[in-house]
């Protein structure tokens, strides 16, 4: 006769394995979980790219305002009001109204939707990261520039840009961290991505458990990854510095 806890343990493993057979291996259900990872990747990377661009630009012309308040007066304005209203509102109402309101009766597909606005969203806050990178590099970089007699947006461009750029990357790299969590709520408007498969998953099975810590543990791990390869890239950046 086995020991009830050698029993007990048996039977855990036996009904683990039985679950995780019924959610994933049965009807090769796993293939919702390759899906709905793929939409999530697509939609973060794309969503980026949009952000540092559209967060480029309005730093920009923040800071061009800023040095000289005459000019760019109506594009700070705009800038200041997409500032306010994008940080202001939840990410999912944003997703909403882009979906509802914003792309509707429109060839963009519902991916291209969410591109569209987790890109706008984050470009507020890359803005924000951008402009306090460029205003952190020395004042007398931009007076050495100016000093061989290079024009002020020759300075910026060549010389301030890419120092602020450099400074701002590893938050650059977390907003990229953070934006891949905030896709989860993609379902919203009837995307298939990660959080979304896995919920699929369970509603076919009945099953809570296995799919939605599978899908937690999917996050976390490309999270970890992530996490691990910015910290190596700012450790390389810390090295050049010293040389």
């Amino acid at each position: 006769m086995q020991p009830i806890s050698t029993a007990a343990s048996a039977s855990f493993f036996s009904g683990l394995s039985g679950q995780f057979y019924q959610c994933f291996v049965q009807d090769n259900r796993y293939q919702y979980i390759l899906t709905g990872l793929g939409n999530t990747l697509v939609i973060t990377v794309f969503a980026v790219l949009i952000g540092v661009v559209l967060g480029t630009l309005v730093a920009l012309i923040r800071i061009a305002h800023i040095n000289n308040p005459q000019k760019l007066r109506v594009l700070n304005g705009i800038a200041n009001l997409y500032l306010t209203v994008i940080r202001g509102t939840p990410v999912v109402v944003q997703l909403l109204i882009m979906y509802y309101i914003i792309v509707v009766g429109t060839p963009i597909s519902d991916v291209g939707t969410a591109i569209l606005a987790f890109g706008i969203n984050s470009g507020a806050y890359v803005a924000e990261v951008i402009r306090s990178g460029i205003q952190s590099v020395d004042h007398g970089q931009i007076e050495a520039g100016r000093s061989l007699g290079l024009s002020e947006r020759t300075t910026m461009v060549k010389i301030v840009f890419p120092q602020a750029l450099k400074n701002v990357l590893p938050a650059i790299g977390n907003e990229f961290i953070s934006l891949l969590k905030e896709t989860s709520v993609a379902g919203y408007i009837g995307i298939q991505d990660l959080t979304k498969s896995g919920d699929i998953i369970r509603s076919i099975t009945f099953l809570p458990y296995t799919p939605l810590l599978t899908t937690a543990a999917v996050y976390l791990v490309i999270v970890i990854g992530m996490s691990a390869l910015l910290t190596k890239f700012e450790r390389r950046l810390h090295r050049n510095d010293n040389r």
